[in-house]
């Protein structure tokens, strides 16, 4: 779900007002602007404008993988290997963005929707490999095929393998390209994956209703509805938030910036406690905001001592899938908002979380313009070394599902590792039964692990002051970070010294055993 879904949810009843009044209007528009279907006389339609700036990305890298999303699904039991090469020809049929190739064509890119067509499953036999080699060789495959780059010209944004492990036991890797999916459409491929190998391997048809629209249809009707006065009105407010903001956030890294982007990446696991995430919860219900804006409120402070820097952008995502029409479909969504605070140590906790309340529902209510215009109207200063507007991204989503039942086949789903990164820093965190979970995936051009660790640490020891003194000024909090940090570094040092201890030891004993051995010599 969602951070906006998830936001809304957790209003209080003065806060979701506050939302429904500023939205009501865009409501009514929006039942107004139904997205039609149009004719399938051609198979050739325009880009939607995040299709627009991922195909320029691609043009300009066409060997990059960063936009690739990798997912995996650990099934258990026997396996129906015709019900499932079945399922998938039928999302591929159902889902006309997953069969689609792009071109540019008299100067304009277009996105070439291709024929519906059974295709056979890539299987790879790993069966007779032994334990442990044989996990070993699953993962580099899922690693490699995870990171291995799309070309969108040719290839359709959708690859699917089948690793055998035993007669009862396969993986299904599924990796996809970000211009045809997001995180949600992962759900929805995960979901119809479940419901159509049930019904055919039964030998039922499917089940699942025909799909109102397709992707090209939202593409086709986002340029013509996002224009007039509602493009006018939502431009006017992002010019107005994000006048005169920093170009980039000055985090202290372990290496300088390279001169271009790489999007090396890897990612390091947080994990709050049952305890303190109850803490968070409670925080925010009594504040009358949002768990995300209390853990954001709480993150832009840590970034506001960690770059000594007063005014803050980070960004998030939302679903952008405000209309019934783009619910079940899968596509490129999910849209990043810019969520700028202005940070001084005169303000306590509290009046912090007020300012990012604000801001966060003023952001919400200004949605609808997609990234790629706001940056376009911004024009900031073009870089090739970190992305434009913010460099560092916060999500907080509901926890993702952990696998789905189909006797006698269990699945469970896997996240295989990220070797690259988009951002800087992009940070994902959902609610699970046993407190708040996520990673930060970081570019390892500037960060190093023990770095990202250190990191998630201070974060976790903010958050456990502001849950108990949210009256603190942001001066104090400062400082327990500070204090926080000094402690780490004597420690640092202390294992250093230790360490150094232990070389200069062995290394005194190497002369004694070398002088024997030359006294041994004629």
């Amino acid at each position: 779900m969602s951070t906006l879904l998830h936001a809304v949810a957790d209003l209080s009843p003065a806060q979701r007002a506050v939302l429904e009044q500023r939205l009501k209007q865009k409501r009514a528009s929006a039942v107004q602007a139904r997205i039609p279907r149009h004719s399938r006389e051609g198979n050739s339609f325009v880009l939607s404008f995040a299709q627009q700036r991922l195909w320029f990305l691609h043009r300009l890298a066409p060997g990059s993988n960063a936009y690739n999303i990798p997912n995996a699904l650990h099934a258990k039991g026997p396996l129906n290997l015709k019900a499932l090469e079945q399922s998938i020809d039928e999302i591929r049929h159902r889902h006309e963005v997953l069969r689609t190739t792009f071109a540019v064509h008299e100067g304009q890119s277009m996105q070439i929707v291709g024929p519906a067509q059974a295709e056979e499953l890539p299987l790879v036999d790993l069966s007779g490999i032994p334990q442990p080699d044989q996990e070993t060789v699953a993962r580099q495959l899922i690693e490699e095929e995870s990171n291995r780059p799309f070309n969108l010209a040719s290839e359709t944004a959708l690859r699917v393998t089948l690793l055998r492990l035993s007669a009862d036991e396969h993986i299904i890797l599924f990796t996809m390209h970000h211009i045809a999916s997001d995180s949600w459409s992962m759900g929805v491929l995960v979901r119809e994956l479940g419901t159509l190998y049930k019904a055919f391997s039964e030998g039922k048809p499917s089940p699942l209703p025909e799909l109102p629209i397709q992707y090209a249809d939202f593409a086709v009707w986002q340029r013509q509805w996002l224009q007039g006065d509602e493009l006018e009105n939502q431009q006017n407010y992002w010019m107005r938030q994000l006048a005169g903001m920093p170009s980039s956030i000055e985090l202290p890294v372990d290496r300088p910036r390279p001169a271009k982007e790489t999007h090396r990446g890897a990612i390091h696991s947080i994990r709050l406690s049952k305890d303190l995430s109850t803490k968070l919860q409670m925080l925010s219900r009594k504040q009358g905001v949002t768990l995300f804006m209390t853990i954001l409120a709480a993150f832009k402070l840590l970034l506001h001592y960690l770059t000594n820097q007063d005014d803050i952008v980070v960004g998030t995502d939302v679903a952008n899938r405000g209309r019934v029409e783009t619910e079940n479909l899968i596509g490129f969504f999910v849209n990043q908002l810019v969520l700028r605070t202005q940070i001084s140590s005169d303000l306590t906790f509290e009046q912090l979380l007020a300012r990012v309340r604000d801001v966060t529902l003023e952001a919400y209510a200004n949605q609808d313009l997609p990234f790629e215009k706001v940056v376009e109207i911004l024009n900031p200063d073009r870089s090739l070394t970190h992305a434009p507007l913010f460099q560092v991204k916060l999500i907080l989503n509901h926890a993702a599902t952990e696998g789905l039942a189909l006797p006698p086949l269990e699945l469970k789903l896997l996240n295989p590792e990220r070797a690259t990164a988009q951002l800087d820093i992009t940070f994902p965190l959902w609610e699970t039964s046993d407190g708040i979970g996520g990673w930060m995936n970081y570019n390892t051009d500037l960060f190093d692990e023990a770095t990202m660790a250190r990191l998630g640490r201070l974060f976790e020891k903010l958050l456990d002051a502001v849950v108990q003194q949210p009256l603190a000024m942001v001066n104090e909090l400062k400082s327990i970070l500070a204090e926080e940090t000094r402690r780490e570094q004597v420690e640092s040092e202390k294992q250093f010294a230790q360490s150094s201890r232990l070389r200069l030891t062995q290394a005194r004993r190497k002369p004694v055993v070398t002088s024997m051995r030359e006294a041994a010599l004629p």
